[in-house]
């Protein structure tokens, strides 16, 4: 394999650059909100129906197995094939998957097996949204963008959470359980509208490329195995998000049996986390920051940190584990703003697809381990002190990372050995 540059020279994203960005990723941000909305109406729907921390976990692997999959596969495909034809096709499909969804519930027909094999499928079509989306951020954008881009993307990601949730919560109450998805349905139909008519530029495959998908895949896997710093950046979130995140697929479980609320006050926890995440995500925009790590190791740790606190709050004190809660999504922002921008800084634009992808897939597989452990430690812990331990743990495995060397000065690396092409390419369009 021959050798390409980590850091990558600028190129010209063309003429109403900021138009068509706003654009696309206005009309992908609102499908995220849809998405939320479903996926925090179905759990409610599974916490309420059965109330256990086993049936949640079934949901959560449902919810990311597949993506961790099948991402490796989604990346190669966004570095080969129309990254816009691809968010296209993975949007229309989840589409799908409510319709089913909707159609049971109005029929009384819906068992659990139906709200799991539909959130399996939902998760498969992200494997190839995700890395399309994300990789597309540097060819519609300057190379000088990329840090204030990251922000504003979490700052729209974030926006999911403060409408879905509460939009969630209010749906619930209002509508039927079906038809409550059917919002789904439609905020996908106006974040495909804008990728019908507006082209992504696609970097060109060079002369030496990788001829199948299967080398291609290995391009992407060369990337991350012989960058030392990159090799361990994987390694610790891996870790910590097998710690961490079931933590955030069983807060409604939380708030019933800690708590004593309902939908509504797990609506009000996670909306006003997701307007944490927009304020980091508007830090981390004004402030484009020039050396990312610190912030990466710092805000992920502190946002795994104020989970544990959260927790930690008596059951009369719900207001203040909501505080915590925002604290923990200012911080998880200010981490994950820059470490997406670090990426698109360090790689080559022709390989982007494959590299993203292959770090959901480590967090994606690092998740189910968690969660399988957590569906038996929480029925021995608690969930209260399930959420304690594992935010605690969370914040020391992402701490750790200040004390390794490569991994601190990832960013000043020399060049490191990848597949493929030498330079960027020149922009073609698809």
């Amino acid at each position: 394999m021959t050798a390409a540059p980590l850091h990558v020279p600028d190129h010209d994203p063309g003429p109403r650059w900021g138009w068509r960005f706003g654009l696309v990723f206005g009309g992908q941000a609102l499908s995220l909100i849809g998405s939320a909305l479903s996926q925090f109406v179905l759990l409610w729907w599974i916490t309420d129906t059965t109330g256990s921390v086993s049936a949640l976990a079934t949901a959560g692997l449902a919810a990311l197995l597949p993506q961790a999959l099948l991402s490796p596969l989604g990346g190669t495909l966004a570095d080969r094939f129309s990254r816009r034809l691809l968010m296209i096709a993975a949007d229309a499909i989840s589409a799908l998957c409510m319709c089913v969804l909707i159609g049971l519930f109005a029929a009384g027909r819906i068992e659990l097996w139906h709200a799991y094999s539909m959130m399996a499928v939902r998760s498969a079509m992200q494997a190839f949204q995700m890395p399309a989306a994300t990789a597309s951020v540097t060819m519609l954008v300057p190379r000088h963008f990329l840090a204030r881009a990251a922000g504003l993307n979490q700052m729209l990601q974030s926006l999911t959470l403060v409408a879905a949730a509460p939009l969630g919560a209010l749906a619930v109450s209002l509508l039927p359980m079906g038809w409550a998805l059917g919002i789904d349905v439609a905020t996908v139909l106006l974040g495909i509208g804008p990728l019908l008519f507006l082209r992504i530029p696609q970097p060109r495959r060079a002369p030496g490329a990788a001829s199948s998908l299967w080398q291609e895949l290995r391009e992407g896997v060369y990337v991350v195995w012989r960058s030392p710093g990159l090799r361990r950046l994987y390694a610790l979130l891996g870790a910590a998000m097998m710690v961490v995140m079931p933590t955030f697929t069983l807060v409604p479980l939380l708030v019933k049996t800690h708590f004593g609320g309902g939908a509504a006050q797990v609506g009000w926890m996670e909306g006003l986390a997701g307007g944490g995440m927009i304020l980091g995500g508007l830090a981390v925009a004004a402030c484009a920051p020039r050396r990312q790590m610190p912030w990466i190791l710092w805000g992920l740790g502190l946002s795994c940190a104020a989970v544990a606190l959260a927790a930690l709050m008596p059951s009369r004190l719900f207001f203040m584990a909501v505080v915590w809660w925002t604290v923990s999504g200012i911080a998880f922002a200010m981490g994950n703003a820059p470490l997406t921008a670090l990426l698109q800084t360090i790689v080559a634009p022709q390989l982007q697809g494959r590299v993203l992808s292959l770090m959901q897939m480590v967090a994606g597989l690092a998740s189910p381990v968690g969660l399988a452990v957590a569906s038996t430690a929480g029925d021995w812990l608690g969930v209260r002190w399930l959420f304690v331990v594992t935010g605690a743990l969370g914040a020391a495995v992402m701490w750790t990372g200040f004390f390794s060397g490569p991994l601190v000065r990832l960013e000043d690396a020399a060049p490191a050995p990848a597949g493929g092409a030498r330079d960027a390419g020149e922009a073609g369009r698809r």
